[in-house]
């Protein structure tokens, strides 16, 4: 029964679907006793659904391309030096800030073909995630990983004010795609990535990203003559 209509949980992430129910039922119980204050839950509710959206993207199949990791606002682009505790002997690196309102998707992509190498949590404190100082103190998810073209980047899931938990499901030496899914930050954050010095970068601050579509940056010298695109 059922089996040609289409699944809506698809359409939401999985982390979102308990919050739902949660959200809801606190809307029906409150609504009987106000129906001013119901009304303010039934928008919660349908805000929370918004958040945990999760929809499909078309994914530049590029070699040597690095994909946004996350939905957002470029708020800087500089050299720094990654997390610590993935050992890169102190190097500077080209580090690219996605910020990540309430309202934006939070679901996070991959944004290379590669394997992962080194994965570290690294327990912080919860800072406004457009601070700069919230790479260096806020909770992080770090993850260092070799693209299939040979270079090593990196990509942090950062918490903000509001996000108290962090997922990600990847892990080490598991072999990973350009876009793939990989974990979810709630609610309000921040995902950094780090390249190497010289990467040819192809956005700018305040440029507005979609996880899994934007081309930040090209690993390869070579230009490439054409995209193709693919579901994932």
């Amino acid at each position: 029964m059922f089996k040609n209509y289409p699944d809506w949980t698809k359409a939401i992430h999985k982390e979102g679907h308990i919050f739902i129910i949660i959200f809801a039922a606190i809307t029906f119980l409150f609504s009987s006793a106000s129906t001013s204050f119901g009304w303010i839950c039934f928008m919660a509710t349908v805000w929370c659904v918004y958040f945990f959206r999760d929809p499909v993207r078309i994914v530049p199949n590029i070699k040597g391309g690095v994909i946004s990791p996350a939905d957002g606002i470029v708020q800087s682009i500089s050299n720094e030096k990654p997390p610590v505790e993935l050992g890169l002997d102190d190097q500077e690196m080209i580090r690219i800030s996605v910020f990540l309102n309430i309202f934006n998707i939070h679901v996070n992509r991959v944004p290379s073909d590669g394997k992962i190498v080194t994965l570290h949590y690294h327990p912080g404190k919860f800072f406004n995630a457009s601070l700069d100082k919230a790479s260096v103190h806020n909770e992080r998810q770090s993850v260092l990983m070799e693209t299939s073209t040979g270079h090593k980047i990196v990509f942090v899931q950062i918490a903000g004010l509001l996000a108290r938990r962090i997922v990600c499901e990847l892990e080490e030496n598991l072999t990973v795609s350009a876009g793939q899914k990989f974990g979810i930050i709630r609610f309000g954050s921040r995902v950094d990535v780090y390249l190497p010095i010289g990467t040819s970068i192809k956005i700018a601050v305040g440029q507005t990203m979609v996880a899994g579509e934007t081309i930040i940056a090209d690993l390869t010298e070579k230009k490439q003559a054409s995209i193709n695109f693919e579901n994932r």
